[in-house]
């Protein structure tokens, strides 16, 4: 009995200090000041893929991530670039949307393959054993959502030893926030910043 008494008295004296840890804290918090860098890469095309995450319209239209189309639109560039340097480009779609659902802003060539699947595009896809085959090395992600598809796919090919660019103002969330600790937790992760470099549409060669 005494016991109990002693283990409640010490679960309430300890209780309120740490229970919500951050949350405590959440009004003072401020983003750090120092902003990631942004590097030019040029990139061997044989052992280059180009991954185009979720723009299709239910994960990229104006209701919940207002600033999609038009960075959609911002990435054609990028993606003719990768045709004309003749990457291996990939598009990955979330598992309600089909090849139809595409933007035409990004529609895909008839060789380009098409994967389905969660947030996490190698999660039960095939996806790893595709780069494989094609000899990948280096993978570039660009998408919606950024903390979604975008963060959990560069992790995962960066944790199975991919190198993976990632352009900055082609990734897009429902909010700034959320594009801000994406370019912050990819630079700053345990192991993340030994495979992963941030850059920008016009700085990827």
């Amino acid at each position: 009995m005494r016991m109990s008494w002693m283990l409640l008295a010490g679960l309430a004296y300890a209780g309120p200090a740490c229970a919500q840890g951050v949350l405590d804290s959440w009004a003072s918090v401020t983003p750090p000041a120092e902003k990631p860098a942004v590097h030019a890469v040029s990139l061997a095309p044989p052992t280059t893929a180009l991954l185009v995450l979720d723009l299709a319209t239910q994960t990229c239209s104006a209701p919940s991530r207002p600033r999609c189309p038009a960075m959609a639109a911002h990435v054609q560039k990028l993606i003719a670039h990768a045709r004309e340097k003749h990457w291996f480009v990939v598009y990955a779609l979330g598992a309600a949307s089909t090849e139809a659902d595409i933007l035409p802003a990004v529609a895909k060539q008839a060789s380009e393959p098409v994967i389905t699947g969660a947030p996490d595009k190698f999660v039960g896809t095939g996806l790893e054993q595709l780069l494989k085959d094609h000899k990948i090395k280096t993978v570039v992600a660009l998408g919606s959502a950024a903390e979604g598809a975008v963060l959990e796919t560069v992790a995962s090919a960066a944790f199975r030893g991919f190198d993976v660019v990632v352009p900055v103002d082609g990734m897009v969330s429902s909010t700034l926030y959320n594009e801000q600790y994406v370019a912050w937790d990819l630079t700053h992760a345990p192991r993340l910043p030994e495979r992963v470099t941030l850059s920008a549409v016009g700085q990827i060669d």
